[in-house]
């Protein structure tokens, strides 16, 4: 690796948001949304899309703790907790419901976790028939689920073809043994491949493989052997993820240490040369850490200009009306944030009280709603223009001082206030977007918040 990149590595190596959205969840500010007003947003988007919807539903329960995972889970195996689990969020869902002034029209539905196939196939198939029951599903709905191959049936994949489900998303991370075991996720090729098959075979358009690199242990080697054994069974998309170490967030984290995980410019290599290699075969870049064969939506949608990003990631539907459902599930109403509690018990018993179950929202301001925009730009168009009255002149003015700065190590080009990512600034879209966000440099926190940038 020449010294460009290495000196850009040691100056953009930095905690940094991943934008998934803006403002960004420790900027939240909760004493701006009360119950009754975000009632009040979820009924305006309602309208104003005319009926149109998301819906995810976080289903927490692993049997299995993966050590690398800072997200909400509950590790157990006692499989009694399905059953209320499912009749909460269907509660949950009632309450929604009972908001919404006609059907809903269900255009997405996304199961995340935790392990959604911790969940028996009937029970799966009663939380999706209790959501459609009362809606509309149009024809081109996509309706996805977040699969551990270790813990998925074929039986899993038939019924949820079978209530409408036709994209799936495995996890895999990393086929090297090594890597497999201090992150506690021991997974083969082939029964990951048997997952891969059964989902053709029930027609499951989309088939996506999660990667992540930067893994404690991991090397080039172990990356260059894990997209070769991912290439041999060809999903539509991959999502290749830079590994967040947050163990002040996820004490599971700790049973590896800084020393175990590879520096910045290993980290960087892993990256690079894991996208060589899915490009050879064929896989297009989109966005910051996804790739797309040419066929496939992502694909169609980024080259469209009309790709979006939100909680879960990039996505080819512009949904400005997500529902969160379950523990630690986020809403979006485009002008305003909610998060549910993140214990599994405290979110019963509020659902079993009949209260909606929040612990965390933000209601956007003029300004936020306009930096959303721009960010959101960025990270799908990679432009921008800094255009908008509603913006304070000198924030801008302390926008484009950054920019420039970005500028001059040839990561944005600027022609007055407009922002162009440059190819080589297209690995540093969380450091650019970042000087867009005002919540971040005005209240820059002392405690650790986010992942590094690289």
């Amino acid at each position: 690796m020449n010294s460009a990149p290495l000196n850009l590595l040691r100056k953009y190596d930095v905690p940094t948001p991943r934008y998934t959205s803006y403002p960004t969840v420790p900027y939240w500010d909760f004493t701006t949304l009360s119950v009754t007003a975000w009632k009040e947003k979820i009924v305006d988007t309602f309208l104003a899309e005319n009926g149109e919807l998301c819906i995810y539903v976080h289903l927490p329960f692993c049997e299995n703790m993966c050590t690398f995972c800072a997200c909400t889970k509950r590790i157990t195996i006692n499989h009694a907790v399905e059953d209320p689990y499912i009749s909460t969020v269907l509660k949950e869902w009632k309450m929604y419901r009972d908001l919404l002034p006609q059907k809903p029209v269900i255009r997405e539905i996304h199961l995340g976790g935790g392990t959604p196939t911790f969940f028996s196939p009937d029970n799966l198939v009663r939380l999706i028939n209790g959501l459609t029951s009362d809606a509309i599903v149009p024809e081109d709905h996509e309706f996805s689920i977040e699969v551990h191959p270790n813990f998925t049936t074929e039986a899993h994949i038939e019924v949820l073809a079978g209530v409408g489900f036709n994209r799936i998303s495995l996890g895999v991370q990393d086929f090297d043994p090594r890597v497999q075991f201090v992150i506690n996720r021991n997974q083969t090729y082939e029964t990951t491949r048997e997952v891969v098959d059964w989902a053709r075979k029930y027609g499951y358009r989309s088939i996506n493989i999660d990667l992540v690199y930067g893994l404690p242990h991991q090397t080039v080697a172990s990356v260059e052997h894990t997209v070769e054994l991912v290439k041999g069974f060809m999903p539509d998309r991959i999502a290749f993820y830079s590994y967040a170490h947050v163990p002040w967030k996820s004490k599971v984290q700790r049973r590896y240490t800084e020393a175990d995980l590879p520096a910045a410019d290993a980290k960087w290599q892993m990256y690079q040369r894991g996208r060589q290699l899915l490009e050879e075969a064929g896989f297009i870049s989109i966005g910051m850490d996804h790739f797309a064969l040419q066929d496939d939506k992502l694909f169609t949608a980024a080259s469209e200009g009309k790709l979006h990003r939100n909680f879960m990631g990039y996505t080819t539907t512009h949904s400005k009306l997500i529902i969160g459902l379950g523990v630690s599930g986020i809403g979006d109403a485009w002008t305003a944030f909610a998060q549910n509690e993140k214990e599994v018990e405290a979110y019963e018993e509020k659902i079993r009280q009949g209260e909606f179950p929040l612990v965390n929202g933000h209601v956007l301001n003029e300004e936020d709603i306009s930096l959303r925009k721009k960010i959101l730009e960025l990270m799908c168009k990679n432009e921008t223009a800094l255009d908008d009255p509603e913006l304070d002149p000198s924030f801008i003015e302390d926008a484009l001082v950054k920019l420039r700065a970005l500028a001059e190590d040839a990561l944005v080009e600027m022609a007055d206030r407009k922002i162009n990512v440059t190819w080589k600034g297209r690995s540093f879209i969380r450091n650019i977007s970042a000087a867009l966000d005002a919540q971040l440099w005005r209240k820059r926190m002392d405690t650790q918040t986010f992942s590094k940038a690289i």
